[in-house]
């Protein structure tokens, strides 16, 4: 038998994931490092430029501006970078099974919880139903058919109704359609619901309905999103 390491795992540095997240966005961008370049250039022009307008006009004073534009852009091309590859995500994951337990499990904090895994799965047709619980109250999210979820997501909000009564229960289909979330809001659409539930209410729901979900616990995930391979890297 192999002994057991303490050591604990290295983790991949900042300019690691860096380069990794530039990698994972200039996939689907070919033209970021063109823009990502401007912004930089844009900085730093902008910053000689304070530096020729604010007197007392000093070469000292030209060089101070342009390294604090330098930085400015830097900062700035990273947000733009960030937000860039979030894009990018949503849109590799749009339509593929098991996307909405992935945008659940990284987009919505704190304030509620859900997990990757499904409550629900229609295993010959990959059609899922998923569970978040917050101050909201409980939302139910259909991904797949919606003509076919229609048992699915009928099962699972009378059981949420039956230990949660006077809870508001929101049920949410992803997709393109008439009434329909696309992918990249659902996180949004989610977070903007009411707040109706206090925190101690929210944590007694919580409870009860993990109380009679427990046998779905081994639910599989549905073939089509590889969690690893989709989050899209953020430098730390």
């Amino acid at each position: 038998m192999a002994a057991r390491t303490t050591t604990p795992e290295k983790r991949p540095g900042f300019f690691s994931q860096l380069k990794t997240l530039y990698t994972f966005t200039q996939k689907e961008y070919r033209w970021l490092p063109f823009l990502l370049a401007g912004i930089v250039l844009l900085g730093i022009a902008l910053g000689v430029l304070v530096g020729f307008l604010i007197p007392p006009l000093a070469a000292w004073s030209v060089i101070l501006w342009g390294v604090t534009g330098l930085l400015a852009g830097i900062l700035a091309s990273m947000i733009t970078m960030t937000r860039l590859s979030t894009t990018a995500m949503y849109k590799k994951i749009d339509g593929m099974p098991g996307a909405t337990g992935h945008v659940l499990s990284s987009s919505l904090g704190r304030n509620w919880q859900a997990s990757e895994a499904p409550i629900g799965v229609n295993p010959r047709t990959q059609e899922a139903v998923y569970r978040a619980i917050g101050r909201g109250g409980v939302v139910l999210i259909g991904e797949g058919n919606r003509s076919r979820l229609t048992r699915l997501v009928g099962e699972e909000r009378s059981r949420v109704t039956r230990v949660a009564a006077g809870v508001p229960v929101t049920v949410l289909y992803v997709g393109h359609g008439d009434d329909e979330v696309p992918i990249a809001k659902l996180a949004s659409t989610i977070k903007a619901l009411p707040k109706k539930v206090d925190r101690s209410t929210m944590a007694a729901v919580i409870k009860r309905v993990s109380s009679v979900s427990q046998g779905l616990s081994s639910l599989p995930i549905p073939k089509g999103v590889d969690p690893t391979k989709m989050r899209s890297p953020r430098p730390r």
